[in-house]
């Protein structure tokens, strides 16, 4: 079984892929101001297996099209959005979001949550942009540092997964340079990852080893979930998600 398959194994029956939770994804939507909207058109891209988009579907008069790249994390959101009575509010769509099948103009808002790494937060901006009403919200977490200095094991480890990451201001200068309007931001706390994501991971860590008979490559999954898990314990005060709001500019 290849990294890959073994990542969709670990986290296939996880309420959540990334940091976050219903309470911030509730704030987002605020700060939105979509609950004013009716019969809303919503992309939430790199859904995982839905906690934003079933929160989504419960705040808002909307239809929200659920996209993830994985099938098997849309087959577990089909259920969830069933068991929670939402299904007539979402579809699913199995896509890669670097190649979207949506038309111009589509959506009133396209909501991402710890997904955008994917493809990059300048490109994901970028290549989202058509897809959004005049008007229309966008709303992005991202890995952000909270301070212009860190320690140098937490820098070197970001930069290293993922060479995007930087402070608040170069992503609000970003998504301004690139036609939106910010309109709102707040960092994530540490609950979205210890209590929401991490403490839930490392709760299936046995299980996962055990179905995969402590292999190598299954046991090296766990071990790069563990250095993550371990600086982000010492570090938090240097790095969450920043969850970003921004409204599409047209001249």
């Amino acid at each position: 079984m290849d990294d890959l398959a073994l990542l969709i194994d670990l986290h296939r029956n996880a309420s959540r892929q990334g940091p976050g939770g219903d309470v911030e994804t509730a704030q987002a939507i605020k700060l939105s101001g979509l609950t004013q909207g009716k019969k809303l058109r919503i992309a939430d891209i790199g859904c995982g297996t839905g906690a934003s988009t079933l929160v989504l579907a419960k705040e808002l008069d909307a239809v929200i099209t659920a996209v993830d790249l994985l099938p098997d994390f849309l087959t577990e959101l089909e259920q969830r959005a069933v068991n929670e009575g939402a299904a007539a509010k979402i579809k699913t769509l199995a896509a890669s979001m670097e190649d979207l099948p949506f038309d111009g103009n589509m959506f009133d808002a396209i909501w991402s949550e710890g997904a955008i790494y994917n493809i990059g937060f300048e490109n994901g901006i970028q290549a989202w942009r058509p897809f959004l009403r005049p008007g229309g919200i966008l709303a992005v977490s991202e890995l952000t540092w909270l301070t212009e200095e860190r320690p140098l094991e937490l820098d070197d480890h970001w930069k290293r997964v993922y060479p995007e990451v930087a402070t608040a201001s170069a992503k609000l200068a970003l998504l301004e340079a690139h036609g939106y309007s910010p309109i709102g931001y707040f960092p994530l706390p540490e609950t979205s990852w210890m209590d929401n994501y991490y403490r839930p991971m490392q709760r299936r860590f046995d299980a996962f080893l055990e179905r995969h008979d402590e292999s190598e490559a299954a046991q090296a999954v766990v071990e790069a979930e563990r250095v993550e898990i371990s600086l982000y314990e010492r570090f938090s005060a240097y790095v969450s998600y920043g969850f970003y709001l921004a409204r599409k500019f047209v001249d």
